[in-house]
């Protein structure tokens, strides 16, 4: 029986065509809850295989795909589709410049800043590539589009429409994501890949009053200014160093005139744990010093916080990732720029493992780089890591090659893996 190496590249097709895709799927971005075109493009190129069964629309606008194909297991292969309210400043020619309202009925501009366009073309890469490599392996493959990730809202909305009574349950789940890593790195990590995330609107309100006369009002931009500023001291001075934690104030809002003490300020917050024990200690802090400051600006109105998504922790099997590693080092060789079986941890959080916890089963969530090589190896030699466009930035654009190749690879060495005579 040939190898894997061998059989990717027997069957893997030319990739010229998925570059050109991939372009277009970056310049029409599309936000969570709201991928329509997106999820028809996907459907459409999946139609042109003739060998899967597809399943559209679930939960929203996602999409299934299944190819039976003899006994065995059954594997099930995510990416998702959904793009980000980021105004694209890359410069690249196929650069975003969709314009579109968010669920606030706010116009943004819309990116695909966290690399969703990459993982979406790297599957329907991979699905022609295990569509040609059908002698190859038995079993059934299940291929999951699924929209909603950056709201924390698709891989639920799929199950609760109905997934599981659409396609069979799955025995394995795998699914990845591209990071500001080395283009042509991948890695896998057992255990907690990726951390909780926990994101709430916060309503202060106060009392209005003339900027002449601040002793008339409740003054809610320095209550909420000096809650931000309590707030950092949660991991500062309640967490354990060797443990991980962030609370993060990511807007501010309140006021128009400059000689009028508002009524409300706004707050948008975002804490992140690695540990279902820190994360109840965080949280509860934090709405302790929320009410405490309100106390301590003497304001009778209790803050409203209203928790807006809810990533759980994303663990990594560790018998699936142990097969993994296995392929995994063969296919790509270990080493510093090429397969690492401890990468870093995902810093942000991901809703992928409800897809395998709904149904009680097991799942691996691998990374893979896509920063330019030598874009990448400057900034290492300068000391200017930090400086990398990382996920969720309007600079954030992987580049294409290596990228798509080992996106695709990624996922069919999974394929072939669990799947394999």
């Amino acid at each position: 029986m040939p190898s894997i190496s061998e059989l990717i590249s027997t069957h893997r097709p030319d990739l010229a065509s998925y570059e050109e895709l991939y372009k277009w799927f970056h310049a029409n971005p599309e936000l969570s809850f709201q991928e329509q075109i997106t999820a028809a493009a996907i459907v459409q190129h999946l139609e042109t295989f003739k060998v899967y069964e597809i399943c559209a629309p679930i939960g929203g606008h996602g999409v299934a795909a299944v190819l039976k194909n003899g006994p065995g297991k059954t594997l099930l292969l995510r990416a998702d589709i959904d793009a980000l309210p980021v105004t694209e400043r890359t410069g690249l020619s196929y650069a975003s410049t969709k314009k579109t309202k968010d669920l606030e009925g706010v116009e943004k501009g819309v990116m695909h800043a966290c690399g969703h366009d990459m993982h979406i073309t790297a599957l329907l890469g991979a699905a022609e590539t295990l569509a040609n490599a059908q002698d190859a392996w038995s079993g059934t493959l299940i291929l999951v589009f699924q929209p909603a990730e950056e709201r924390a809202g698709g891989a639920q909305a799929m199950v609760d429409d109905g997934l599981y009574d659409k396609v069979p349950v799955p025995d394995v789940v795998v699914g990845a994501h591209v990071m500001p890593e080395r283009a042509g790195v991948i890695g896998t990590k057992r255990g907690l890949i990726a951390s909780s995330a926990d994101s709430f609107q916060l309503k202060i309100t106060g009392r209005q009053a003339h900027a002449s006369t601040p002793h008339r009002g409740i003054d809610p931009i320095v209550q909420a200014a000096s809650t931000v500023t309590r707030l950092q001291t949660i991991v500062a001075r309640e967490v354990d160093p060797l443990d991980f934690a962030v609370v993060t104030v990511s807007a501010f809002h309140a006021g128009d005139a400059e000689n009028i003490i508002p009524e409300e300020a706004h707050l948008k917050l975002n804490i992140r744990t690695a540990h279902p024990e820190t994360r109840e200690h965080v949280l509860k802090s934090v709405r302790v010093i929320i009410d405490a400051e309100a106390a301590a600006s003497s304001n009778p109105h209790t803050p409203e916080l209203t928790q807006t998504t809810r990533f759980p922790f994303l663990f990594n099997d560790d018998d699936v990732t142990c097969v993994l590693e296995r392929s995994f080092s063969e296919y790509f060789q270990p080493g510093k720029n090429s397969y690492q079986p401890d990468i870093a941890r995902l810093q942000g959080s991901e809703d992928f493992g409800i897809l395998a916890t709904a149904v009680g089963k097991p799942s691996c969530f691998f990374l893979y780089g896509g920063v330019d090589p030598e874009v990448y190896d400057r900034a290492e030699r300068e000391g200017k890591m930090k400086e990398l466009p990382g996920n969720h930035s309007p600079f954030f654009a992987p580049v294409v090659q290596p990228t798509l190749r080992c996106g695709v690879d990624g996922y069919v060495v999974a394929g072939l893996t669990f799947l394999g005579k």
